[in-house]
């Protein structure tokens, strides 16, 4: 199956967009955007990440990978690990709790070809926390060394972590755990600016993360409430840090990549309805390449879509008939009826409504 390209008018529009990306460079590996797709659970499959490569990421993470069901051969957790070979620079993510877990299961993914390892230790998730995997690693940061050192002597890829300011308000540790991993060759550390006992609440403290990128001598990624592209565009503008994840804010915009780059910031996005429809289409295609399951394909593009259609007109009618929607090609022409009906229309995403507040930072 062939995968559908974008008419010339839509494609015209993200290759003049994507003119103005600067590259940045993280360890070994050159970027051709300071802007990266950051990793979801149950949202980084490789149709998305390729979706989001096409729309102007300049780099993507998986999902985050159990190192203990790697090792166990789960059929599902090997599915997590494929790597499609279209992607550009692709990073794995791997989650556990013991050194020697984590560099075996580091030889298995890499077996994948991705670009880069990179290790969880953000995740606030409590049943990942309770084993002492996600952001549980910050808490004793004597026994990092030893896990830094096991993935790093696994594989010849680049390895990297992304973390949080540390476990709560009375331990916050960036900046020693960024010390720990540039003397043990992580090559780049990618901070959210919350803790763990915030999860997903409050704000992300970008002053925490601007210091820690100023004094670090290996390259830092921030990350956290890049929602809108005037927030990314502002960031772009003042950050010493080498690059930025964006999270939640491509799922209602999945634009955000493009619309965040000109230097002024644009009162109305340049993607209108129809446009919408082309990059579904595509994710359709990518969809129906990547999984074999009728099922499958439908769970994993559904929720894409709703998200999608986000602040466009009786957006909420919409997801109220795709999820009563069995079947994917019904599935497809309720999006394809919906979308084209759209035509020239502009969206209003309401920026204050709760939006996946209990994760995807």
């Amino acid at each position: 199956m062939e995968t559908r390209a974008f008419s010339p008018e839509l494609q015209a529009k993200i290759n003049e967009l994507k003119t103005l990306r600067e590259p940045t460079k993280l360890g070994s590996i050159q970027f051709d955007s300071k802007l990266i797709l950051a990793p979801m659970a149950g949202i980084c499959t490789p149709p998305f990440r390729l979706l989001m490569e096409d729309l102007g990421a300049g780099g993507t993470v998986s999902e985050l990978i159990s190192a203990t069901g790697i090792l166990f051969e789960n059929k599902r957790t090997h599915e997590m690990l494929k790597v499609d070979e279209r992607e550009k620079n692709i990073g794995i993510q791997l989650f556990g709790e013991d050194a020697e877990s984590l560099g075996k299961a580091c030889v298995v993914a890499a077996r994948q070809n991705p670009k880069f390892l990179d290790l969880n230790m953000g995740c606030p998730v409590r049943k990942v926390v309770q084993k002492g995997g996600g952001s549980a690693l910050m808490k004793e940061i004597e026994s990092l060394a030893p896990v830094f050192r096991a993935m790093k002597e696994a594989v010849d890829i680049p390895v990297s972590i992304k973390i949080r300011m540390g476990w709560d308000a009375d331990g916050i540790n960036a900046d020693k755990i960024e010390y720990i991993a540039r003397e043990e060759g992580i090559e780049w550390v990618a901070i959210h600016g919350r803790t763990r006992a915030q999860q997903y609440t409050g704000l992300a403290n970008w002053d925490y993360i601007e210091e820690v990128s100023q004094n670090s001598k290996l390259p830092i990624i921030g990350n956290g409430d890049l929602h809108q592209p005037f927030q990314v565009q502002e960031r772009l503008e003042k950050t010493t840090c080498d690059g930025l994840m964006i999270a939640r804010g491509c799922l209602r915009n999945p634009f955000i990549f493009l619309e965040s780059l000109p230097k002024e910031r644009m009162t109305k996005s340049l993607f209108k309805g129809k446009d919408y429809l082309e990059i579904i289409n595509r994710l359709y295609d990518y969809t129906v390449q990547t999984y074999d399951s009728e099922r499958t394909r439908l769970v994993q593009i559904r929720k894409l879509i709703v998200w999608f259609a986000a602040g466009f007109p009786n957006a909420a009618r919409f997801r109220d008939q795709m999820f009563k929607s069995r079947e994917l090609d019904d599935t497809m022409k309720i999006a394809e009826d919906y979308f084209l009906s759209l035509q020239d229309r502009d969206k209003n995403i309401n920026y204050n409504e709760v939006f996946m507040n209990s994760g995807h930072g």
